[in-house]
């Protein structure tokens, strides 16, 4: 049986473009693959994918910005404050046809 995956369908130009753009950038592809299954600490991101952990900051931002980012915070036993990332789509699909683009997200 075949299962059907919960999509979104983006009508606005300017959050294609932006998709777009997130998703051709590799260390941004590197952490949405590494944070699909199960929430991790941006250490556990760098030790991963080896990606330097100013870089995954810089990236994290881009990604929540552009909500593809699910951000969860607590607070440990000694008081320090430490965020989750978890991926919010598993993947896209576009098409660009007779000079219309469509893009489409499967979400996590």
């Amino acid at each position: 049986m075949q299962e059907l995956q919960p999509t979104y369908k983006m009508e606005d130009d300017t959050k294609k473009d932006a998709l777009l753009s997130v998703v051709t950038d590799k260390y941004c592809r590197s952490i949405l693959e590494t944070v699909m299954d199960k929430p991790k600490s941006v250490t556990e991101i760098a030790a991963k994918t080896r990606i330097p952990i100013s870089t995954i900051y810089r990236r994290i931002q881009t990604l929540h910005d552009n909500k593809l980012l699910h951000i969860s915070g607590m607070i440990s036993d000694d008081g320090k404050k430490f965020f989750l990332y978890k991926s919010r789509i598993k993947g896209f699909k576009s098409k660009y046809d007779d000079g219309k683009l469509e893009v489409e997200m499967i979400l996590n």
